[in-house]
């Protein structure tokens, strides 16, 4: 009789981001968002929807920065978990939460008025991020599978 051990589960490679790339890609989205706030700001499509789909393209960005060996869908899930989870806090109006969203980092972060278009942006930007590491962002620089 032979001994052969069949396992149903099939191994899969895993991925092993790199973070000086993400970092980077982290940092220029977040410029790019300040400056389409800061220079194309009068532009009501711009102020609306813009800004929205950029931050959530940082946070998928931060997400697989942080969980560099998550799948991409992993982390477009947990990132737009998160954004939408953002977005629902601004549901509630507190003090103490209100005071967080006066300050400037606060209201970059938590926003001030929830929005249903906003959620259509999410998908947008986390959208775009799949997209971007999928196909724009060479295997070598993703770091590959290991």
């Amino acid at each position: 009789m032979s001994s052969t051990h069949f396992s149903p589960v099939i191994a899969r490679p895993r991925l092993t981001r790199n973070r000086i790339i993400y970092g980077i890609l982290v940092g220029s989205v977040l410029l790019l968002g300040l400056a389409s706030r800061r220079f194309l700001g009068d532009y009501s499509f711009v102020k609306l929807y813009v800004g929205d789909a950029l931050w959530a393209l940082m946070v998928y960005f931060g997400g697989a920065f942080v969980f560099r060996r998550w799948t991409i869908s992993a982390v477009a899930t947990a990132t737009l978990g998160f954004s939408v989870g953002i977005e629902l806090s601004q549901l509630y109006h507190a003090p103490w939460i209100d005071s967080l969203r006066a300050t400037r980092l606060g209201g970059l972060i938590l926003g001030f008025s929830f929005v249903w278009s906003d959620l259509l942006c999410y998908v947008v930007g986390v959208g775009l991020g799949v997209l971007i590491e999928t196909y724009a962002i060479p295997v070598r620089y993703r770091g590959g599978y290991s």
